[in-house]
């Protein structure tokens, strides 16, 4: 049987990823591409964007053997890039509602923390994993790697020429992205102790953690 924090860790996920992706589909559809709403993505409901492994499998696995971050992805909402309109801002602002729906989520637990909760409760061990939770993933997902949503905003604000080129690189992108994040354990064969992964994402962590409670009253 789950345990009272783990089910919080993995609730506060699965909200997490889901809403991030209803959220592609959302801006999207604003923008003119109505993809996602004819594959009945165009929902908040997170059931409709669940992946049994990504979101619920592989969380699940990361946290019970202890890993030090959790991580996991939802179905990709579809999007048909050509239908935006206009199409540059589109691609921007579409990629962006990812992490905005991230960053979102966090400011309202963090806006919630001004409440008083008993220690104990659902939402005073909640609302913290739920703030976390969100800035890890909206600094993560900001990384400017393709097929990431910071590469995508990057490719937007790049000039035509380089955004092209820029374009190619998204072949490797998962394979960069599986390379930090695998980086402790590949130094450690070397006995190497560091995190290549952690000084990259670090930055965006703690920017993106500082504004986001400041900006909810708990600076």
């Amino acid at each position: 049987m789950l345990s009272f924090e783990t089910f919080s860790h993995i609730l506060a996920l699965v909200l997490a990823i889901t809403l991030h992706e209803a959220a592609h589909g959302a801006i999207a559809f604003v923008f003119g591409d109505d993809t996602a709403k004819r594959a009945g993505r165009l929902t908040f409901n997170p059931i409709a964007h669940i992946d049994p492994l990504g979101t619920l499998v592989l969380p699940g696995v990361l946290y019970i053997t202890g890993a030090p971050f959790l991580f996991g992805w939802a179905k990709p909402v579809p999007v048909d890039f050509s239908k935006l309109n206009p199409q540059r801002l589109g691609i921007i602002l579409v990629a962006f509602a990812g992490p905005g729906m991230n960053l979102t989520l966090a400011w309202i637990a963090a806006i919630s923390m001004h409440m008083s909760f008993e220690n104990g409760t659902f939402l005073h061990t909640f609302l913290p994993l739920l703030f976390r939770i969100n800035i890890t993933l909206a600094a993560f997902n900001l990384l400017p790697i393709l097929p990431l949503d910071g590469g995508r905003i990057l490719a937007g604000l790049l000039p035509p020429s380089l955004a092209w080129h820029y374009s190619k690189t998204e072949r490797f992108g998962m394979l960069v992205i599986l390379v930090l994040m695998m980086s402790p354990s590949l130094l450690g064969l070397l006995g190497i102790h560091a995190n290549p992964f952690v000084w990259v994402l670090k930055p965006i962590f703690e920017f993106l953690f500082k504004w986001v409670f400041v900006l909810s009253g708990n600076g």
